[in-house]
């Protein structure tokens, strides 16, 4: 006889549920702890204004930046080296910094991340749920506002 087969489970996993689908959609930053993250190639010397300009801007919308984190690509030797090969299209940022995130996130009780780069809606939900709160780019938030 036959066993029955078994439902994949791969598949599953995969797809984020509907509620982490749409937090970062509806977030707001009226009134928010927000944990700024940045990222910049080594080309971009300019990224400290960068992100003071984020924060400003996210300030005049209601936000508190409680944390800034920046991930620069292409500053080390080892790193400069690591540019020809692509960088994480899923989270944007490397798998120790997303743990950084995530931890100076849970220390400082931030209700969002914001990204000062643009994000995909794959990139948006993959950051969602690794990190365990919404996660969205700046340009959109100042579009919803």
């Amino acid at each position: 006889m036959h066993q029955p087969r078994r439902r994949d489970r791969r598949l599953a996993r995969r797809v984020p549920p509907e509620a982490a689908r749409h937090q970062a959609s509806r977030l707001t930053a009226d009134g928010a702890d927000v944990v700024l993250v940045g990222y910049f190639s080594a080309k971009q010397k300019n990224f400290e204004t960068l992100m003071a300009s984020a924060a400003t801007e996210l300030a005049a919308h209601g936000a508190r930046v409680v944390v800034q984190i920046v991930q620069r690509r292409g500053v080390s030797d080892g790193e400069v080296q690591k540019m020809g090969l692509p960088y994480s299209s899923r989270t944007l940022l490397s798998y120790g910094k997303v743990r950084e995130v995530a931890q100076a996130c849970d220390q400082a009780h931030a209700d969002a991340v914001i990204f000062a780069a643009s994000l995909t809606e794959r990139q948006k939900r993959a950051l969602t749920a690794l990190l365990g709160r919404p996660g969205a780019s700046l340009s959109d938030i100042l579009a919803a506002n």
